[in-house]
């Protein structure tokens, strides 16, 4: 019986250490290099693949998109 309940604690421990790394793996780096972060206007939301170098709004979730204080025209933050 403490064979079964060791065995069913490091599952249960395994099966909760995959679910919790696996969480938020869709940015794991947190680079911020998409268009939806890059854009002279960008949706409030950064939804996959919208920002504009002009004002409209967002194809995905229909938000106004906002000027991106950080555009650098040439690319650079400095």
């Amino acid at each position: 019986m403490k064979i079964f309940k060791t065995l069913l604690f490091s599952t249960a421990f395994l099966v909760s250490g995959i679910a919790f790394s696996s969480c938020g793996s869709d940015n794991a780096a947190g680079d911020k290099q998409g268009k939806e972060y890059t854009s002279e206007y960008v949706c409030p939301m950064h939804c996959t693949d919208s920002g504009s170098t002009k004002e409209g709004t967002c194809p995905v979730c229909g938000m106004n998109y906002v000027k991106n204080e950080d555009h650098k025209a040439d690319g650079h933050k400095h």
